[in-house]
């Protein structure tokens, strides 16, 4: 049976909120963080990303690039109550949600609550439904897998809608940048340009062999993904693999003392968060970012769970100390994540858990 996906991303999630309750701020530059020194963009209005305002950007930089750009403190309540009106709307046609954020999810429409046959029909109504109840709009992806589901989500927006069918599917891929390709980041898409792969007609070109040796077990993804095929399941069962917490210094930091009395502060906030959760994990990942926006992480898995904070602090002080230049140069950003391997997936959470951004001045 060939399955029917959908993939239901909110346009501008943060910004669009924050123009729908405030008539001043709309068709206006707008980016939702803490506009001063330190700051960070956590989402820009498509008036914003005109001017090349991204995500996760620095304030200063998207200032720059956009002078007059608006912005305004986060209100993560009423986000996540927006959220949750739209994953009610997902639910009224079926239960297999799987939520990727406050703001996007995959859902298996093969057999929908409705009984709709049509895919392409259900994605129209809970569009409608979505602006009719929250007054944002949504794009949405319909395919027979995730993988093109969630690229077709991003091909019309905002409030766009695209169908990947399976005849027209090979046509798609091979002419998708390989960019757009699940798990492509700049690094490996610079590691595919050098192999004269640009896009998915190249990537075809390579066996899965010759992918696994230049890209290891994600070889075999980036081949599958070619030939157009994604056995992933619509998990309705949310499995947290990773959990963490991370701080943007007020000043950058370089005495070693200071970086200790931040770590302290970090390992705190992440076994608060992982206790909470009932987390375990026996992986713990250190990244630090410079002064000049280069980052570095540096990895340990015990045989033991990360269970206490006195676990989390000595092993991120442990891998503190193997960064070599840790006293010569100044940073900016520490942060620790927790991450479980596939064997150690032992804790299923009942719903997804969106870890807010927390803006420091």
């Amino acid at each position: 049976m060939i399955r029917k996906i959908i993939h239901i991303d909110m346009d501008a999630f943060y910004a669009s909120i924050e123009q729908r309750d405030n008539p001043e701020y709309r068709e206006k530059p707008l980016a939702v963080g803490y506009g001063e020194k330190r700051g960070v963009v956590a989402a820009a209005s498509y008036e914003a990303r005109r001017y090349g305002v991204r995500s996760a950007m620095a304030s200063v930089t998207a200032l720059r690039k956009c002078p007059h750009l608006i912005f305004v403190m986060p209100r993560f309540d009423v986000y996540k109550s927006v959220s949750n009106q739209v994953m009610q709307i997902f639910r009224e046609y079926t239960d297999k949600v799987e939520p990727l954020s406050l703001d996007e999810a995959f859902l298996d429409v093969t057999e929908n609550k409705k009984e709709v046959e049509i895919a392409t029909q259900i994605a129209k109504e809970i569009k409608q439904k979505i602006h009719q109840q929250t007054r944002l709009t949504a794009s949405a992806g319909v395919s027979y897998n995730k993988f093109l589901a969630k690229i077709a989500s991003d091909y019309n927006k905002p409030n766009g809608l695209y169908v990947i069918t399976p005849e027209k599917s090979e046509k798609f891929i091979e002419k998708l940048a390989i960019e757009k390709f699940f798990g492509v980041g700049k690094v490996t898409a610079q590691r595919m340009h050098e192999l004269g792969i640009k896009n998915g007609f190249d990537l075809k070109q390579h066996t899965e062999m010759e992918l696994v040796h230049h890209f290891g077990k994600a070889g075999s993804m980036y081949h599958q993904f070619a030939h157009g095929i994604d056995e992933r399941e619509v998990e309705s069962e949310y499995v947290r693999k990773s959990l963490g917490a991370e701080e943007t210094f007020a000043e950058d930091l370089y005495e070693m003392v200071d970086l200790l009395r931040a770590l302290d502060e970090i390992a705190r906030e992440v076994h608060r968060r992982a206790d909470k959760r009932s987390f375990l994990a026996k992986t713990l990942t250190l990244k630090i970012k410079y002064a000049d926006f280069t980052v570095i992480t540096r990895s340990k898995t015990v045989d033991y769970y990360l269970r206490t904070y006195d676990h989390l602090f000595d092993l991120g002080k442990e891998l503190l100390l193997q960064v070599d230049d840790i006293e010569e140069r100044k940073i900016r950003l520490m942060g620790l994540t927790l991450k479980n391997a596939e064997s150690d997936l032992l804790i299923l959470a009942n719903q997804p858990v969106q870890l807010t951004l927390e803006f420091k001045d």
